[in-house]
């Protein structure tokens, strides 16, 4: 078990690439169908349905691998590092990226990227002890 716990940086990881990868993808390919930035009920929508999307997936992962706070904690920060990295140069090079998308959208879009990546930080950091190991 302890050599299968070890690994969840590593899973913590992929995760967090795989999410930022299908969700580049979805936005490149749909985007404008749905971050509709002039109409403030989907904007909110979007906001909204970050928390427990993300916040189900992230708790799945502390749970699977029955992490404590600290371990959470660098969970959580090791999830969202792939995307933060990458994001850098999707919002640098929006109208790239996302040909499908007004430039002006590329402001509103980082907003909501910062506010998914505290979704998963904040998860990790609300996270209730389960476990006493600190490592």
């Amino acid at each position: 078990m302890k050599k299968c716990k070890e690994n969840y940086l590593l899973v913590s990881f992929i995760v967090g690439f795989l999410i930022w990868l299908s969700a580049t993808i979805v936005f490149r390919v749909a985007g404008q169908h749905f971050f509709i930035v002039e109409n403030v009920s989907v904007m909110i929508s979007l906001y909204i349905l970050l928390i427990p999307a993300l916040g189900f997936i992230s708790t799945f992962l502390f749970n699977k691998f029955k992490l404590g706070n600290l371990e959470s904690i660098k969970s959580a920060a090791i999830m969202v590092l792939p995307g933060m990295l990458m994001d850098t140069l999707c919002i640098q090079f929006f109208e790239t990226v996302f040909p499908n998308m007004p430039e002006m959208y590329s402001k509103t879009f980082g907003a909501w990227l910062m506010f998914a990546y505290s979704i998963v930080l904040i998860s990790g950091l609300m996270r209730k002890n389960k476990n006493t190991s600190t490592t």
